[in-house]
């Protein structure tokens, strides 16, 4: 029993770490398009916002949620082709799943 108590504590703090460095906002600025309707990756209409940073782009999608649903059409990243994308600045936190970097943005705005 004695053994058990600092392995339960260890556990409890690799854990609490883990969501702490998950929970991280970032902002990043970029070109934004749809994946469905300019890049032809989705079977429905999702945001994402390609980054280029030191020679080498990483393209975010964007999460489903009411900042980004707002966004595909007020900010017209839908109409958006690769050719002119919408130039958009976005704060969130970021997560990857199956080799793609999900963005789940608390904030996405025109850049200046």
């Amino acid at each position: 029993m004695r053994k058990v108590f600092p392995l339960l504590a260890v556990a409890v703090l690799f854990s609490g770490l883990t969501l702490a460095f998950a929970a991280e906002e970032i902002t990043i600025t970029g070109d934004a398009v749809c994946a469905k309707c300019a890049l032809k990756e989705t079977k429905t209409c999702q945001n994402t916002i390609t980054v280029e940073k030191d020679g080498k782009k990483t393209t975010y999608y964007l999460e489903q949620n009411k900042i980004s649903k707002a966004a595909h059409s007020g900010l017209k990243i839908c109409p958006a082709t690769k050719d002119a994308p919408v130039k958009v600045k976005a704060t969130g936190t970021v997560k990857e799943e199956d080799g793609k970097k999900i963005f789940t943005a608390t904030k996405l705005d025109p850049a200046e």
